[in-house]
């Protein structure tokens, strides 16, 4: 692996991405947290930070030639979470909860 500035900020940014969304779970612990439109606006935000992760990880996997180990790790466990949160968009589109939806 080269030391280009630019792939270790590019990998640095893929591998904080990683524990982002783990940042929920004490939100999630508030009862402001669960409230009704609360939530749903609250997990429809994550959602899209999970997806837009797991495509900007993969691009720079792919078109930046960044393909260490490291990087390896981050497309895999943010694919995962782009996963996820298509299945949470998913999910609450098919329950009619999803934020700011005309029903």
């Amino acid at each position: 692996m080269k030391n280009n500035p630019k792939q270790i900020i590019l990998t640095a940014i893929c591998a904080l991405m990683l524990f982002i969304p783990w940042t929920i779970l004490p939100l999630r612990s508030f009862p402001w947290a669960l409230e009704s439109p609360t939530a749903a606006i609250m997990i429809s935000c994550y959602a899209a930070f999970m997806v837009f992760s797991g495509v900007f990880t993969a691009v720079v996997y792919a078109k930046g030639k960044i393909q260490h180990t490291l990087m390896k790790i981050c497309v895999v466990i943010n694919g995962i979470y782009a996963l996820g949160g298509v299945i949470a968009f998913a999910l609450m589109a098919y329950q009619g909860t999803l934020p700011f939806a005309n029903s």
